[in-house]
């Protein structure tokens, strides 16, 4: 993610936009490191959430009102008696650094009109949120630092405030064509970290995205750029530079996988694969952003047991099947036996005793072949001995073509079930595949079969461009109901061929055939929730519901049909209405 200078400036141009010259109405503090004003601007409320949280510091507006403890800590308590009803009269990003200063004009004790600061830094583990006089002196921060815990910049009540060290960092503003020859592509690193490292504010990210568009490659040693090369990227600099000047944000997320990846408030070009959302607000992007990445990161973290589970019941199985198909390989040569068994016995009469082998005519296949033989037994006892070997082998293949049957139904549910677990978006989710796995012995159930059974989840819900009704089945379960008891006989099924992934029914209107549009949208859903999804098309087969059959004892989310139309899909979703 890139929470760089260059995001700031965007959140800094909204924050004029919307609450400068507003008066502060209330001030919460709802964590230790989070701080929540309160501002009224026009007759309209809004809520300004800073938080110099060490893994997550933001400064973005919202309409989220969150749970303050009963006690309002001090620094909360400071803040109201300094700047309760002040008014902001300026919202800046000194330096273009990490940094925003609020400039609060309020009336002091006597009715003087007076000055405070209110100074967020936005830098990882170092984040704070400091409270300064006019005079330029920390009256408190919400976190303090001491020399103890660093060296270069103390942060107590009473110290002078100082802007953080700059590194030696220079504005983008100030980048000329000479210092990016001179300054910046003069270090010996690759592109990427001399652009990052030189220039105030900015990310790996937007480095990498600058490299892209120049059409450099940034892993490159610096050195190794021409001089058009230079100029391409110094272009792209300045088209940068425009775009702030101009205030030209376009707030976005970049998407992998539908998992928020990154977020950005230019457009980005290097993830040009991948689904890109744009926002009205950089606000609407952090908010989303994170509460997205939270709930992918918490549905992980959840379902880790789970995969755990799958995974080693998928290698145990995979395994097993192996093995089965190995040993009924072997018993191919079952017939040999019974025919060395018939022509010795047919020919016995001429094998010589303590003859080691016999060459005779094979009457099946009018070949001559030879029969190795052991000495110490006669004719008949050969004869024996391979009749013995094929019904043995005759005994293997016969248990070994069920078994192999059930192992690969196994097999085959089981990277269902794994599929399903990468579609699982909320708990209730999960809670269904843990229930599967139960009812099938691979997790220990706790208690009777049938009790504390999980509520059913509803399947992806889809508009098509002709206005029908697209469902899309998140597990097995799921797909069973879908198909055999929410859909119609005349509805259409779509599934990717061979492979596990979703249920797809398209909910027909009339009686005619589906349109072109729906038919195409439909098969990029079966093949966008499948196995498939990574690769660049997908064969999925199509048909009617009343063509599919359930076999008996079926495992769940499993269907044959002998009538189907079969047609090549991209695994993309773009453009296609999301209902729920």
């Amino acid at each position: 993610m890139a929470f760089d200078g260059f995001v700031i400036s965007n959140i800094v141009t909204e924050l004029n936009e919307n609450i400068l010259n507003g008066r502060i109405y209330k001030i919460y503090q709802p964590e230790p490191d989070e701080i929540t004003l309160v501002i009224k601007n026009q007759k309209q409320n809004m809520r300004l959430h800073l938080s110099a949280s060490p893994s997550l510091p933001l400064v973005y507006l919202t309409e989220e009102s969150k749970k303050n403890p009963m006690q309002a800590p001090n620094f909360c308590m400071l803040l109201r008696k300094h700047i309760s009803n002040g008014r902001i009269t300026s919202i800046t990003q000194p330096h273009f650094e990490r940094i925003i200063k609020f400039t609060i004009e309020h009336l002091n004790e006597l009715g003087d009109v007076c000055q405070k600061y209110l100074i967020v830094e936005i830098m990882g583990k170092h984040s704070n949120i400091i409270f300064v006089n006019q005079d330029n002196m920390i009256l408190d921060s919400i976190k303090h630092i001491s020399a103890n815990v660093s060296s270069v910049r103390e942060v107590l009540p009473g110290r002078v405030y100082e802007f953080p060290p700059s590194q030696d960092k220079i504005d983008i503003f100030s980048v000329t064509l000479d210092i990016l020859m001179e300054q910046i592509l003069s270090k010996p690193l690759n592109i990427c970290k001399a652009l990052f490292s030189s220039i105030t504010g900015m990310s790996p990210f937007l480095a990498n995205e600058l490299c892209y568009r120049a059409e450099i490659d940034g892993n490159a040693a610096t050195s190794s750029l021409t001089i058009d090369e230079k100029s391409a990227l110094y272009r792209e600099i300045v088209r940068l530079k425009d775009q702030i000047e101009a205030k030209n944000y376009q707030p976005n997320i970049i998407y992998e996988n539908e998992e928020p990846k990154e977020f950005s408030c230019f457009p980005i070009y290097s993830y040009e694969k991948n689904t890109k959302k744009n926002m009205d607000s950089i606000s609407q992007v952090l908010t989303s952003y994170y509460l997205e990445k939270e709930k992918f990161t918490r549905i992980k973290q959840k379902s880790a047991d789970l995969r755990k589970i799958v995974q080693t019941a998928l290698e145990r199985t995979s395994k097993k099947y192996d093995l089965q198909m190995k040993q009924l390989k072997d018993t191919e040569k079952r017939e040999k036996f019974r025919i060395n068994g018939e022509l010795i016995q047919t020919y016995g009469h001429e094998i010589p005793e303590g003859a080691k082998s016999y060459s005779c005519l094979n009457y099946y296949t009018n070949e001559e072949v030879t029969i190795t033989l052991d000495e110490t037994k006669t004719p008949q006892e050969n004869s024996q001995k391979f009749f013995s070997k094929y019904n043995k082998l005759k005994r293997t293949y016969e248990a070994l073509s069920t078994l192999t049957l059930e192992t690969k139904s196994d097999l085959d549910h089981l990277e269902s079930i794994a599929s399903a677990l990468s579609l699982a978006d909320d708990e209730q989710d999960l809670s269904n595949i843990k229930d599967e796995l139960m009812d099938y012995g691979y997790i220990k159930r706790k208690g009777k079969k049938g009790n504390h059974k999980s509520a059913k989840t509803k399947p992806l819900h889809f508009i098509s461009s002709d206005g029908l009704d697209m469902y899309v089945g998140k597990n097995n379960y799921q797909n069973d109901e879908l198909t055999f008891k929410f859909a119609n006989g005349g509805d259409w099924w779509f599934h990717a061929k061979n492979m596990p992934g979703s249920h797809v029914i398209v909910k027909r209107k009339q009686e005619d055939m589906l349109p072109d549009a729906t038919f195409e949208e439909a098969a990029r859903l079966a093949a966008y929730y499948s196995n498939g999804r990574q690769a660049p098309k997908v064969e999925i087969d199509y048909v009617q519901r009343k063509e599919l059959k359930k076999p008996p004892k079926a495992k769940p989310g499993f269907v044959i049909y002998h009538t189907n139309y079969s047609m090549m899909s991209f695994p993309k979703i773009d453009g296609i209405q999301f209902v729920g």
